[in-house]
């Protein structure tokens, strides 16, 4: 028997709304998410919206979003009892007949298997939407193999950005740069050097190159190529962005003997990144505090898909769900 639920849904390309849905009861090892949080990812979401999502899940309509707080509500018959009436995240599900999910996250209600929910242990919920883009940061840093004194660049100071470079720290880089053109990104950032591109070209800010690693995270080919004759030999570039095509000049990679990696998105598991930036953000190591930046109703959602998408200033913005415990909007 299917539970009807709202949902935002994107039918067709630059359209939001809101629809009621049907989505599936849980199955044995499944449970039942009653969501209170969701967030907006604006390079995933903006390259669904025009239709340009590589990927099979974007066959319209669709229910959009991977950042999802909620509670367990119900638990299936072989699922872990004691994760009733807990706050989870989950990313997203594909518990829904009738529509696509693409990838299900922006939903009132979802089924999810009960392996794939990240028990918040006591984080805010409303902080739990930035868990999958920090373990995302995490992944980055983690496949870049960053080591103790390495010299660290992340391009781009949007939410993905923002948290790579506090993740590079915390994973042992003795200096790290960012840039970014918006100011008011800028000046949040945590980092040894900042750097309006706007203002002041790479070259000429960071005259004591050889940096080991460079963390793309604005999803601009030229942005990135503009950073690469800063590598040092033998560097390392990690794309944390969502790109149309890979376009980058091959001599300055070619002459430091450079590696180009690709941030799938996180592990799964106990052991994976998501539980591993939970825990970061619950001891105080990771901070956020600044990064969620907006809240908007949920019955304002094509609002808060124009500030995710449009307003540089908005670095994370909270979709709050009737029943979540904030009132607070733009």
């Amino acid at each position: 028997m299917a539970l009807k639920s709202r949902a935002v849904v994107i039918p067709r390309r630059n359209v939001v709304e809101l629809r009621d849905v049907q989505v599936v009861e849980p199955k044995a090892g499944d449970v039942l998410i009653r969501t209170a949080y969701t967030s907006i990812s604006s390079g995933t979401e903006r390259m669904l919206l025009d239709g340009r999502m590589p990927h099979p899940a974007l066959l319209f309509p669709v229910i959009p979003g991977y950042e999802t707080v909620g509670q367990v509500v119900q638990v299936g018959a072989k699922a872990p009892k004691d994760l009733l009436n807990q706050w989870v995240y989950v990313g997203g599900a594909r518990c829904f007949k009738g529509v696509n999910p693409a990838w299900g996250g922006q939903s009132e209600y979802i089924t999810a298997e009960a392996h794939r929910v990240v028990p918040l242990h006591g984080i805010d919920p409303s902080s739990g939407v930035v868990l999958a883009l920090a373990a995302t940061a995490l992944h980055g840093a983690n496949i870049a193999n960053i080591k103790q004194g390495d010299r660290i660049l992340v391009i781009g100071q949007g939410i993905v950005g923002q948290l790579a470079a506090r993740v590079a720290r915390l994973a042992g880089a003795a200096y790290v740069a960012v840039a970014d053109r918006v100011d008011v990104r800028l000046s949040i950032s945590e980092a040894d050097q900042v750097v309006n591109v706007a203002k002041q070209s790479l070259d000429e800010a960071i005259t004591d190159a050889n940096i080991d690693v460079l963390l793309e995270a604005t999803g601009s080919m030229q942005a990135l190529s503009g950073a690469l004759p800063l590598l040092a030999d033998h560097g390392r570039v990690v794309l944390l962005g969502y790109y149309d095509h890979i376009d980058i000049p091959y001599a300055p990679v070619f002459m430091r003997e450079a590696q180009i990696l690709v941030a799938r998105e996180w592990t799964f598991g106990s052991d994976g990144e998501l539980p591993r930036v939970r825990d970061l953000v619950a001891n105080g190591d990771l901070n956020i505090s600044k990064l969620l930046t907006h809240r908007v109703p949920l019955e304002r959602i094509q609002a808060a898909y124009r500030l995710a998408l449009e307003d540089p200033s908005c670095l994370k913005v909270v979709v709050e769900w009737p029943g979540s415990s904030s009132n607070g909007a733009v």
